[in-house]
């Protein structure tokens, strides 16, 4: 009767994983939305005039609150004062007020051009406003500049509010995840969060640029719209997950409030753990390869693969095609991960034939759509498949730094195919897109690597009253990295085509003459300069920001190798097993 009373929610493998996908669904939609405009960074040239610099200030701008106004830092005192639930809640409503404001942003509503060619009031202040910020110019760091969109300024200010709210949830997902599963599958259920969450990548790379042209117009401002609906059903999400855990809570008897307050000498604790340093470096070097390259990776596919438009009226041409490759996508997602849960070889072996099948049905049809944006979203499908293997390998095996310095290897390898190999197959189309697809899956399984290995390793570092703020410290790493290269990325692709920009620059002032000069209206102007930055975006050179890229991943690999041998050394068990 006793052990009857006893059993709590976390005891039920059930209402675990009910909690685990509760919270799996919010960071779901938050990936969508975080790479809403990645697909259709060409539309954003043509559409909205934002070149390859603007385009990666404000991608960059995400993470730019949590790296120099320390937002990240105060959200990890939050969790750690406030508890799961609610940082939860509030990092999802933060996610939907950011969303809204970027929505607007790149609406028609806020640029508002009228037959004279004259800019709403708010439109007009953003261009006239955020040319100089003090300090930060100086310093080099400033999230605007001179020139700039005012579109891409003010959708800044809101990716900055969304990035808060992302990256609070992401430290809080993280936490509520130890405190479900602690002591049982913690790598497996943080490695199949995380495989749940990417397919938000795939997702994103399909539908954003569904969105941004049906009906056979284009709206950028439609694509942002999908997203915020999706922000509104990761709300949903975490009310329901508050529920789950403050039932949970009255269960046990625990308290969301810490009895120990925080102090800043926990911070001081954290900061002298050599395995932390090495564990959030690692983190920073690794991620900065990844996440800001999702950015810019369909714009690479459209400038290094030769595609051809299907036939208009065709079913590969169609918008139905898109629905149908997504519902072949989620099989493959389905089928791959829910094959590690089967313990009979014969159901096994059933669903991952299933998943293989329906893995190559999608590629093909992606070949056939011609679509780089549909090629490229097969970037995670590998990981849904392999991320929760090696969550359970981690869990019973160990070995979690030899998979950081594995997925190192991998990351380099690949970023030096697309950077030197892919180009060869320009013209040559469908060697081009088996090169292609080949690299992302292999790109995606490196990628599950991280989450299956390094996040169950924080709390073997820190005290459990301080692993908020451990995961804070960390991702406040990361994201100086996720601020920092969406940017150089853009600049560097910017300053190794010079032709490029002076051939827009100069199409630009041309029609701005001939406008003045009354030869040419303003909307055959603005036709005129998108059609030409529609051709532009496909031309650019990839190599130099993909090498950048691959060296992020040598230093990921050295310290990785180092953090083998400190680990030996102190017996840090990051090579143990978590389930002992």
């Amino acid at each position: 009767m006793s052990q009857t009373i006893q059993k709590t929610l976390r005891d039920s493998a059930a209402m675990r994983w009910t909690a685990l996908l509760l919270l799996a669904l919010a960071m779901f939609c938050s990936y969508i939305f975080m790479d809403i405009l990645s697909p259709i960074k060409d539309l954003m040239l043509s559409e909205r005039g934002w070149d390859s610099t603007a385009f990666g200030t404000m991608q960059g701008s995400e993470v730019f609150l949590n790296v120099f106004a320390f937002f990240l830092i105060f959200a990890g005192i939050i969790l750690d004062k406030m508890g799961v639930r609610f940082t939860m809640v509030l990092s999802t409503i933060t996610m939907l007020v950011g969303a809204v404001i970027k929505w607007y942003a790149v609406s028609d509503g806020f640029v508002g051009v009228d037959e004279a060619g004259q800019h709403t009031d708010l439109y007009n202040w953003f261009t006239n406003n955020l040319n100089y910020i003090p300090l930060f110019d100086e310093l080099g760091v400033s999230p605007f500049y001179e020139g700039m969109p005012a579109s891409a300024k003010f959708a800044a200010c809101g990716f900055m509010i969304f990035g808060c709210g992302c990256e609070m949830a992401g430290i809080t997902v993280s936490r509520g995840i130890v405190k479900w599963f602690k002591g049982r599958e913690m790598a497996l259920a943080m490695g199949s969060e995380m495989a749940l969450a990417r397919l938000g990548v795939a997702t994103c790379m399909i539908f954003s640029p569904y969105f941004a042209r049906l009906g056979g117009s284009i709206s950028v401002s439609r694509a942002v719209a999908f997203g915020v609906v999706l922000m509104c059903i990761a709300l949903m999400m975490a009310i329901v997950y508050f529920v789950m855990d403050r039932k949970l809570d009255a269960q046990t008897g625990e308290a969301e409030e810490k009895d120990d307050p925080f102090k800043i000498s926990d911070i001081g604790q954290i900061l002298t753990s050599s395995g932390f340093w090495l564990v959030a470096l690692l983190c920073v070097l690794y991620y900065s390869a990844i996440f800001p390259f999702q950015k810019y990776a369909v714009n690479m596919l459209q400038c290094n693969l030769t595609l051809t438009k299907p036939e208009d009226g065709s079913f590969w041409a169609g918008s139905s095609v898109t629905i149908v490759q997504y519902l072949i996508m989620l099989v493959v997602a389905a089928a791959g991960f829910a094959s590690n849960f089967q313990k009979e070889k014969g159901r096994k072996y059933t669903l991952l034939a299933i998943s293989i099948a329906a893995l190559v049905t999608y590629c093909y049809m992606g070949y056939m759509r011609q679509s780089a944006e549909a090629i490229f979203a097969v970037f995670p499908l590998l990981a849904v498949l392999i991320t929760p293997i090696l969550g359970g390998y981690v869990d019973h095996k160990g070995k979690a730094a030899s998979m950081l310095v594995l997925g190192s290897l991998l990351l380099i390898g690949c970023h030096l195919t697309f950077a030197f190999i892919l180009p060869l197959f320009k013209g040559a189309g469908v060697g081009g897109v088996i090169v292609a697809y080949i690299t992302i899956l292999v790109l995606g399984a490196s990628f599950s690597l991280v989450p299956a290995s390094l996040w169950p390793s924080v709390p073997k570092l820190v005290e459990q009253k301080i692993i908020g703020s451990a995961y804070a410290l960390i991702f406040w790493i990361q994201n100086i990295g996720l601020w920092l290269f969406p940017l150089l990325i853009g600049k560097v692709l910017d300053s190794t085509n010079p032709e490029l920009v002076a051939q827009l620059s100069a199409e630009k002032i041309a029609a701005k003459q001939a406008v003045e000069a009354g030869s040419m209206t303003l909307q055959e102007s603005q036709d005129k300069i998108s059609a030409i930055s529609e051709q532009i975006a496909v031309q650019y050179d990839y190599t130099a920001p993909l090498v950048m890229l691959a060296c992020l991943g040598i230093a990921a690999l050295v310290l990785g190798l180092v953090l083998k041998v400190v680990d030996k050394k102190k017996g840090l068990g990051l090579e143990e097993p978590n389930i002992k």
